[in-house]
């Protein structure tokens, strides 16, 4: 099997390539290649597996041209410029953003029209398709209602993932991932970075920003839960998706102060006191009209899992990221 992963020199698509070059196998299916694609060539693992790194910009067309132009099996589309980096670009988000993941689609329809070709694409969405007014729980199948350019990006990109599969030109799943916390690494231009940044910095000594109230409530699952989610969404059989080919991944409904409190736990009050409370009202207006709690039984009933407490989210970053016999 060869498989492309667009944006893979970011976080999720290196813990992504680790776990594939691990693991060596999709299913059933060896793994015989990997090609790895983003702006800047991503640093090739070694490995036994062949992996090529590739420097592509999905918004400049012909570039998605060539990146399928050996009909990979498989493609993990997660490459995308961040929610403040949108709001703040506006061409930027939307040429990288919904462009390129039109370029792609239509890249891969136009290798299916001289042979057999219909690879499983998956693609990351996000929650950000939501917005005010949502009801306690929000339900797979809400209608979209963003209130950014990011999210207005996704929107449509789901729309057009649900088409170009009803046409048969693609077996398109995608995932709306919850915030993804805790990121390791330096903060990104994300407006939901200090999600992590409050977790990350104070377990590593530093100070961190806190732009929000902290009676804030936010949707939330752990990088390792995310590379779940990708995993199972490559071998699920698409079927039962019908023409709903998005689903909102599982997660955690959680305050700013219960995040706190998870923090305080593991790092004790050292490590809630490196917290700095710097109210921020650009990020304070984007992060009121977010999705705060959601129903994902459909998700669930297909086998996707996610963490259920903040302790775990938590514990996770630290056996993952840091040495756990540091921390308590």
């Amino acid at each position: 099997m060869h498989i492309l992963i667009i944006g893979a020199a970011g976080m999720v698509g290196r813990k992504l390539t680790a776990a594939l070059l691990e693991a060596g196998a999709i299913g059933e299916e060896q793994i015989d290649r990997l090609t790895l694609a983003d702006v800047m060539a991503p640093e090739p693992p070694l490995h036994r597996i062949p992996t090529v790194p590739v420097a592509a910009d999905l918004s400049i067309p012909g570039i998605a041209t060539q990146l399928v132009a050996e009909q990979p099996d498989l493609i993990f589309h997660l490459a995308a410029i961040v929610s403040g980096e949108a709001e703040a670009n506006f061409d930027k988000g939307y040429a990288i953003n919904l462009d390129g993941t039109r370029h792609l689609l239509e890249a891969i329809r136009r290798q299916g029209a001289n042979a057999p070709y219909c690879p499983r694409l998956v693609f990351t969405s996000s929650i950000a398709v939501f917005g005010e007014p949502l009801p306690p729980a929000i339900p797979d199948d809400m209608a979209h209602t963003p209130l950014t350019s990011y999210g207005t990006q996704k929107a449509i990109c789901e729309l057009l993932l649900a088409d170009y599969s009803r046409r048969g030109f693609v077996d398109g799943i995608g995932i709306r991932l919850p915030t993804i916390v805790v990121r390791p690494g330096k903060p990104n231009k994300a407006a939901s970075g200090f999600f992590s940044g409050i977790i990350r910095e104070p377990l590593n000594g530093m100070e961190a920003v806190l732009p929000v109230e902290d009676s804030v409530r936010h949707w939330f699952a752990s990088p390792r839960a995310a590379i779940g989610f990708l995993l199972h969404a490559a071998t699920l059989d698409t079927a039962p998706l019908g023409q709903r080919r998005t689903l909102t991944m599982p997660g955690l409904s959680a305050t700013i102060a219960e995040e706190v409190a998870a923090l305080e736990r593991f790092g004790g009050s050292a490590a809630t006191r490196l917290i700095r409370r710097e109210p921020d009202e650009t990020i304070a207006r984007i992060v009121a009209g977010w999705p705060q709690n959601f129903d994902t039984r459909r998700a669930l009933e297909l086998g996707f899992l996610a963490e259920t407490s903040f302790d775990d989210i938590v514990r996770a970053h630290i056996e993952d990221e840091l040495d756990g016999n540091r921390l308590g």
